[in-house]
């Protein structure tokens, strides 16, 4: 799969897929599951729901408790905007947020938001996680081994 040029990662809600590009070539399709509450965007810790818009991997960990898995950046300044407003985050946590994001690294991943969304193994045939993308061990193994940290990622409805 390498030579890869600009990898990026676009999941699909509804149909239960994640594709794989390098550039604007589609590498490789994978059926994916979500969290137990899969239609929903992400609003707030335990909801059950995968977020919504643009991220990026923020880490690869290879001791997953989940086999493998990429970290995406949730909450993004959308979620940290919308969760300022509706009081579930501080200015603080907001401010935190945003500069993260500026930096491309991770964002807190412990506010009335929730956090801890990553791409990561242990099987794609139910929506089962707490609001992240799950594939197949062989599916995660060579997705993770083909990306790097600072990977965008897009979550669409």
């Amino acid at each position: 799969m390498l030579p890869i040029e600009k990898p990026r990662i676009v999941v699909y809600k509804k149909e239960r897929k994640l594709e794989f590009y390098s550039d604007k070539s589609l590498l490789r399709t994978y059926r994916i599951g979500l969290g137990f509450s899969p239609v929903a965007d992400k609003v707030r810790e335990g909801d059950g729901a995968t977020p919504e818009g643009d991220f990026y991997i923020f880490v690869k960990n290879n001791k997953s408790a989940y086999y493998l898995s990429l970290g995406v950046s949730y909450p993004n300044i959308e979620d940290a905007d919308r969760g300022l407003r509706d009081g579930l985050i501080t200015r603080a946590q907001h401010a935190a947020i945003t500069e993260a994001i500026r930096k491309k690294t991770a964002p807190p991943q412990y506010t009335k938001l929730g956090g801890l969304i990553y791409i990561h193994g242990h099987g794609a045939t139910s929506d089962w996680t707490w609001g992240c993308v799950a594939l197949e061990n062989d599916d995660i193994k060579e997705l993770y081994d083909a990306v790097l940290v600072g990977t965008p990622v897009t979550i669409k409805p």
